[in-house]
């Protein structure tokens, strides 16, 4: 059994999830630093939250390379593949989306103080303070719409949804376009990565661009789809160690660099809007697309031998999705806890991770022990 399970799986995708999963619960950990409850954090909280907030934005731009390296082509009729993708997504979206909408409410009925939705939720602010019935059930109601302001990271599935759909139409032109035509998509999406920072510091407009017209000429080459692609098109090219050194580190400290130093000015800014303060961080942009591909490629580089090693990042992959589900509750906990533990500053968001990281795997392996297949509708 454990040789089956070496030669069917791509395991090198199973690292690649595992370097998305870890940096996406250490990102999280890193909000009640970057997002100080209170106001302005002692610089040493605000330095470490800015570099690990920099350092660790490959997370989600990885998830979605791995989607387009499994899924694209699409073999399947769309109707079966919508299905099966979309179906095994919604469910556990929708259950876990009640839970975060209703917990405000839950700690009201246990008479704790609104001070501790900050703690567990440091991104929303004050505004997440609130207990009433009334609050959750516009968090309820909102959600056909957008996440509730308890589950930020829920913006994720809305994204992976509108994906899934756009999946089976991509897939029509990739199984067809040739590598040349491939690399010119990517060039493409490459100049549009560079649009959020024309907007901001040259022109509102470009292209066709206007008060009456969103839509551009780029356009329709921007977004995740790109990352869909490269992931795609990665999948099928490899770097020698060499490589990894000479184009890896270098792409990975410029795109490192103007993420940290830009997100530093902007957020030193007076009346930073929310859009300014998350600029440099966005995912679709050229220095965020320059750190994710070096990781993507140094996953693809690890050689795991260990059976047993083999059998537990399987492992990971079948519980992955709720591990994402489950976290958001404990990062903010577990960042409570290595304070308490008086760890040194720089180490407590990653031993924050590893704490958030390890209690959610625990818990939704626990699931599917319990309920077995069952257990796909609560957690993927």
């Amino acid at each position: 059994m454990k040789n089956s399970i070496s030669t069917n799986r791509i395991v090198w995708l199973d690292v690649a999830r595992l370097f998305a999963m870890f940096m996406v619960v250490c990102c999280h950990c890193a909000d009640p630093f970057n997002f100080y409850p209170g106001g302005n954090p002692p610089p040493e909280i605000a330095q470490w939250g800015a570099l690990w907030g920099a350092f660790l934005r490959p997370c989600v731009p990885l998830f979605v390379m791995i989607t387009g390296a499994l899924m694209l082509p699409v073999r399947e009729e769309s109707s079966i593949f919508y299905k099966k993708r979309i179906s095994r997504v919604f469910f556990p979206f929708l259950i876990w989306s009640l839970i975060y909408a209703i917990f405000p409410w839950l700690t009201g009925l246990m008479g704790l103080s609104p001070q501790i939705l900050i703690d567990f939720f440091a991104y929303g602010g004050d505004e997440v303070m609130r207990q009433s019935f009334s609050a959750s059930a516009e968090y309820i109601c909102n959600i056909p719409f957008n996440y509730p302001l308890t589950a930020v990271h829920m913006w994720y599935i809305y994204l992976l949804i509108g994906l899934y759909l756009y999946l089976p139409i991509f897939s029509a032109w990739v199984e067809k376009a040739s590598e040349r035509a491939k690399l010119w998509f990517l060039v493409a999406w490459g100049v549009t990565a560079l649009l959020p920072y024309y907007n901001e510091f040259v022109a509102e407009y470009l292209w066709g661009s206007c008060s009456w017209n969103a839509y551009g000429m780029l356009y329709y080459f921007a977004g995740f789809n790109g990352y869909l692609l490269l992931g795609h098109y990665l999948r099928h090219h490899n770097w020698s160690r060499m490589q990894l050194l000479c184009y890896g580190v270098p792409m990975f400290v410029a795109g490192f660099l103007v993420t940290y130093f830009g997100f530093i000015h902007m957020r030193d800014l007076e009346n930073v809007t929310a859009e300014q303060f998350e600029l440099f961080l966005t995912y679709n942009s050229l220095n965020v697309i320059l750190m994710t591909i070096p990781c993507f490629m140094l996953a693809k580089a690890v050689n795991v031998t260990s059976e047993r090693l083999v059998a537990l990042l399987a492992n990971l992959t079948k519980c992955g999705f709720g591990v994402y589900m489950v976290h958001f509750f404990l990062t903010g906990p577990s960042v409570l806890l290595v304070r308490a533990l008086d760890i040194p500053i720089p180490l407590q968001i990653p031993c924050a991770a590893i704490v958030a990281f390890a209690a959610s795997w625990i818990f939704v392996a626990l699931v599917y022990r319990i309920f077995g297949k069952g257990a796909r509708w609560f957690v993927g």
